[in-house]
């Protein structure tokens, strides 16, 4: 794993640019709530920073620290009572097998909580401050207080440091000796806190949950260093006549992994803070911005501002959501710097919840108050975990998804038990959802938990990450962990019989139970279906992506050749009576349920099996679907809405949609007065409850308005909305380990920079036609492997369908370039 950490950092390496886009979020006064204050983090700890002037509360979590201990909620009786339930399926008695489901196959645990680690406060006692300002700067993942009291300036930043694993709070007073507060620390749950010297300690234990008794222990360690005079008490430590001090604050559990608790959080303290006394504040902060700047300055989008682009943050959404939209909107110039500052959020919440050795982000990144977080803030892996990596590869933050790879390989080994326990599989699988412990079993009920392909899903991750960079040594790795999924399918999937109730279907190899995402056919008074359309085209991806990795890697064998008959003996995508793409193999859609999830479309967003090139009724369905679904849903939702319409190559829709999203909630118990309010005044993503997945859709739509690469060629401004007429962004990743940077003015490319990282043939896309040295018109199917799009079968079509037109596909031109690795290439319009 070490080389493959390696290859990643030298593949991804990018020389500093000289200033970092300086998008900031900032605000007039202290937040009142955990929702307007500001998140900083490392990836191991993540803390909300409030900016106070009477009393600062920096609250804080910490990766590992969850509720319970090692375990697995796989359920007994579910291989005893399986093939009841699917004859119950088969025969069109959905809900006779739902009851079964719900009494012998889900049996919980139904997952450990996500656990806020508690607060160091700051009592400053600054009442009645002037001129204030805190503000969060992307750039340099700066957190940063300033103000006026009694005359004198009081500055203070935080930041959380990848270099040095620490959070630092550095306070300074505008007048010699005027800096005087006092430090302590609070925890909602059972604390020890002592002060020894000039060091907070505390302890803080976790929670039993269902059952499965507490297995971890957190200490958080504050150490302060001042030009002031230190004192301590029992509990607190003080402050008084200084200048400056510094904070160090770092936390710790036992947990080892999923399945060791053995740990010592002292001796990692000990560690962590033995390297920070060694070096100075400043040393901190340039190993800090150093650190962070290698990845977000990579990439960069510049839209052209107006004049609300300076109003303090929360302000400026209002004035966004009130402002008429041109082109697709109602007239006027809108803020479009506020589309740059949420890509870039996005991208700065994953750097910092997501780092190579730590945890993947969870449903709240790696931010949480509450002792009961919505959804436990775990792993939701029917859309949200997968929702938190989709600006990773197109973002160029590639590394940000070694957690998520790591708990993929953990859930190979936890879902092999699953897989051969409850259902008598080989390979391994996971449900809708996983926790820190990495439990594979069905939760919360059978609308939710009787989704068998949310492993599978995962491992498609594995391979875009092997088609952005070419990374065979990656692909090697983990090859074992898709072909374990693939492995499990191949025996879970079953052949529609001649005798069941949907006739067509004979033949057909189906996942059988399953769910369509916490969504029924109209009809059947619950969603257990046999052979739902996402799951057939997780199925179609995992297998096909197996047969591709196994080429690719020179792997042949007898279950390769039954992988090949199994994919061939796929449902093929169904368009209903209503011109929808078919979320189930019975036509059971009504046009005008608005429904947030909208699972058949995974074939055309993350997947590639929905093309206006290749497959144009199938993209008229899609399209025809995305309409009866409407333009307003959950947060996170309108971030999947976002990266559809871009996929149908509508950027004046996924503009509106973007629009929908960036309307204020000021608060949840204001939902009532804000119905449409879907982004908090800290920009968090409001689902509402807070979900970060939003904040990740949003950032991966935008950039997949601007760049794709998933259908045979790397398209060079896809989606465009007409107000975007003027800009340039720099840093994108395709497909075959290219960067792209871009300008554009008049609503058409200018200029393209393309800088082949592993060579091979590009085959670019372009409404415009294009010059440049080395580009040829294309001709035949797209020449690099890595930019393959999928070959699926010719669409089904409802008898009872009418008058149904497919949209043909928008005029582009097409050239092929052939490059060599480390070589940059230009292209202009003609």
């Amino acid at each position: 794993m070490k080389s493959i950490r390696l290859a990643l950092s030298l593949l991804f390496v990018t020389v500093l640019s000289a200033s970092a886009q300086q998008h900031k979020l900032w605000y007039s006064r202290p937040a009142r709530h955990w929702l307007e204050a500001l998140p900083v983090g490392n990836s191991h700890l993540g803390a909300m920073v409030y900016g106070g002037t009477e009393t600062e509360e920096i609250q804080l979590n910490e990766e590992t620290f969850w509720s319970g201990s090692p375990h697995n909620n796989n359920a007994t009786e579910s291989l005893t009572h399986l093939q009841e339930v699917r004859d119950l399926v088969f025969a069109g008695r959905e809900e006779e097998a739902a009851h079964l489901i719900d009494k012998h196959f889900i049996h919980g645990p139904h997952g450990m909580r996500f656990l806020p680690l508690g607060s160091v406060k700051l009592n400053l006692a600054h009442k009645d401050a002037t001129d204030y300002r805190r503000e969060l700067n992307l750039g340099t993942a700066l957190n940063t207080t300033s103000y006026l009291y009694k005359g004198v300036r009081y500055e203070r930043t935080v930041f959380a440091s990848q270099a040095d694993n620490v959070i630092v709070v550095r306070l300074k007073a505008g007048k010699r000796g005027a800096l005087s507060f006092g430090v302590d620390f609070a925890s909602q749950l059972q604390s020890q806190v002592s002060a020894e010297a000039n060091e907070l300690v505390a302890v803080v234990d976790g929670v039993e949950q269902e059952g499965i008794k507490a297995g971890l222990k957190a200490e958080c360690r504050v150490v302060m260093e001042s030009d002031g005079k230190v004192e301590r008490n029992a509990r607190s430590l003080n402050v008084t006549d200084a200048t400056t001090a510094t904070l160090y604050i770092t936390a710790a559990t036992n947990f080892v992994n999923y399945h060791d608790v053995s740990g010592n959080p002292v001796q990692k303290n000990n560690q962590t803070l033995a390297g920070v006394k060694a070096k100075s504040y400043k040393q901190l902060l340039a190993r800090h911005l150093r650190k962070y700047r290698e990845q977000y300055d990579r990439v960069s989008l510049t839209l052209p501002k107006n004049a609300h682009s300076a109003l303090e943050t929360d302000k400026r959404l209002e004035a966004f959501s009130a402002s008429p939209l041109p082109s697709g909107g109602i007239g006027g110039e809108p803020d479009l710097d506020m589309v740059s500052l949420m890509m870039q959020y996005g991208r700065y919440l994953l750097i910092s919840s997501s780092q190579p050795g730590g945890q993947p982000a969870n449903l709240q990144g790696v931010w949480n108050d509450k002792m009961n977080a919505p959804w436990d803030s775990k792993y939701t892996i029917n859309i949200n975990a997968e929702m938190n990596y989709w600006p990773a590869l197109v973002g160029n933050l590639a590394e940000t998804q070694m957690p998520l790879f790591t708990m993929i390989r953990d859930l190979s080994e936890t879902g092999a038990t699953t897989a051969r326990q409850m259902y008598g599989c080989q390979g391994w699988m996971a449900h809708h959802n996983t926790d820190l412990w990495r439990i594979s079993g069905p939760v919360d009920g059978t609308p939710w938990g009787m989704f068998p392909t949310g492993g599978a899903w995962l491992t498609t991750h594995i391979w875009q990450h092997y088609l952005f960079t070419g990374d065979k040594a990656f692909l090697e790795a983990y090859y074992p962990v898709m072909e374990g999924a693939a492995k499990f399918l191949a025996d879970y999937m079953q052949a529609y019989p001649e005798t069941g109730a949907v006739s067509q279907a004979a033949g057909w190899l189906v996942t059988v139970p399953t769910v369509s995402p916490e969504h029924g056919p109209v009809g059947k008074r619950t969603n257990v279906t046999a052979g739902s359309t996402m799951d057939n085209q997780i199925a179609f991806d995992v297998l096909s992506q197996t047969l591709q990795a196994a080429k690719v890697l020179g792997k042949d064998n007898s279950q390769l050749s039954a992988l090949r008959s199994q994919l061939s003996k796929l449902p093929p995508m169904q368009i209903g009576r209503y011109g929808q793409l078919q979320e189930w193999i019975i036509d059971g859609d009504d046009p005008k349920d608005e429904h947030r999830h909208i699972s058949q479309l995974y074939g055309l967003y993350p997947s590639n099996q929905i093309s206006p090139f290749r497959s144009p009724e199938l993209y008229t369905a899609a399209a025809n679907t995305l309409r009866q679904r409407g333009d307003q849903a959950t947060g996170w939702s309108l971030g999947w809405k976002i990266n559809f319409w871009a996929r149908m190559l509508d950027g004046n829709h996924a503009f509106r949609i973007l629009s929908n999203m960036l309307k204020l909630l000021p608060e949840d118990s204001k939902a009532r007065q804000y119905p449409d309010g879907r982004t908090y005044p800290n920009l968090f993503d409001a689902h509402p409850p807070f979900q970060i997945d939003g904040n990740f859709g949003c950032a991966a739509g935008i950039c997949e308005m601007l760049l794709q690469s998933h259908d045979g060629a790397l398209h060079l401004l896809p989606a465009l909305p007409d107000s975007w007429s003027e800009g340039r962004v720099g840093g994108l990743r395709a497909r075959g380990g290219f960067v792209v940077d871009m300008q554009w003015t008049n609503g058409k490319l200018k200029k393209a920079t393309v800088r082949s990282t592993i060579g091979g043939t590009l085959r670019l896309r372009s409404y415009v036609p294009l010059k440049g040295n080395g580009i040829r018109a294309a001709s035949g199917p797209c020449p690099n492997p890595l930019m393959q799009p999928a070959a699926v079968q010719a669409a089904l079509r409802s008898p009872e369908l009418k008058d149904f037109k497919a949209t043909p596909a928008p005029k582009v031109y097409e050239y092929d370039l052939d490059t060599r690795p480390g070589r940059t290439y230009v292209v202009s319009a003609q």
